[in-house]
């Protein structure tokens, strides 16, 4: 059984700079994330580990100073918090800030926005309550329901497969044809770059194992991505939810991850594949 890594996976850059700043705030005075940090279990355990609350509802935080996630939020959601007397500081990830600042522009200059993403995800929420009137389409079927509209202004949701975002905006096109239409590519480098290597990942193995939080939304799409190309591929959360049974052993097994995965627990998952090829006592599962 032979292991490769995907060329580009695991976490990027705006997850560890928001980690990063976690754990600096946090040595000077008590802080709270309002909500998750980044969707990762491994993560968000250190964090409550080094004394860092996890808290929803701003309206039930017990310290001075909230943090808003990686994912960013709206500016109404922002200011609300702050009339509540707290102090906010941002971790949002400066590509997702990049994003907003498309989305608003598309408004400004009278568009309707469109956001391709999964709705009610924490990430699309903050791009979209700062306005009255807005789409989020998943699917086919999201821009079949739409309304007709002089003006679409489509961005989408950072962590989205850029494939995807081009076939619906296509298909808003088509079935539109008297809109004019607007498009602002908003999917982040870092996800292009891992769907990418992910597909070419999948194309030259028996088995592939996409590392990555239960509901990070970037993991998600790996998946779905490699079992277009591959037909046996597993999520795994860390190297504890590896099972024997999965191998054989002449496999080729791939290894990717989300952007918000530790590189220990990459680290363990290839770890434990290895031991399972070699016999050690370690096997997955």
């Amino acid at each position: 059984m032979k292991t490769i890594r995907a060329e580009h996976l695991g976490m990027c850059f705006g997850v560890r700079d928001a980690i990063a700043l976690a754990l600096k705030e946090a040595e000077s005075e008590p802080i709270t994330i309002l909500g998750d940090l980044v969707h990762n279990e491994t993560i968000l355990a250190e964090l409550r580990r080094r004394g860092i609350q996890i808290q929803d509802d701003p309206r039930k935080v017990g310290t001075g100073t909230v943090m808003i996630t990686a994912h960013g939020a709206s500016l109404r959601r922002i200011h609300a918090t702050r009339e509540l007397g707290l102090n906010v500081l941002s971790a949002a990830c400066p590509l997702v800030d990049v994003a907003h600042r498309a989305v608003k522009q598309l408004v400004r200059d009278g568009f309707h926005p469109v956001i391709i993403g999964k709705r009610d995800h924490v990430e699309v929420r903050g791009l979209t309550e700062d306005f009255d009137e807005f789409d989020v389409v998943s699917n086919e079927d999201d821009v079949r329901r739409l309304k007709p509209r002089p003006r679409f202004g489509i961005a989408a949701q950072t962590t989205q497969p850029i494939e995807k975002v081009r076939h619906l905006t296509g298909l808003i096109r088509e079935t539109f044809p008297d809109s004019e239409v607007r498009f602002m590519d908003t999917v982040c480098q870092p996800t292009k770059e891992r769907q990418t290597a992910a597909v070419e990942l999948a194309r030259r193995c028996d088995i592939v194992i996409v590392i990555g939080g239960a509901q990070s939304n970037n993991t998600l799409q790996l998946v779905e991505a490699c079992s277009r190309f591959c037909p046996r591929v597993h999520h795994v959360q860390t190297a504890a939810d590896l099972r024997a049974e999965w191998f054989r052993a002449d496999d080729r097994v791939g290894i990717t991850a989300g952007t918000s995965t530790p590189d220990q627990v990459v680290d363990a998952v290839e770890r434990a594949l290895n031991c399972h090829h070699s016999g050690s006592p370690s096997n997955p599962g």
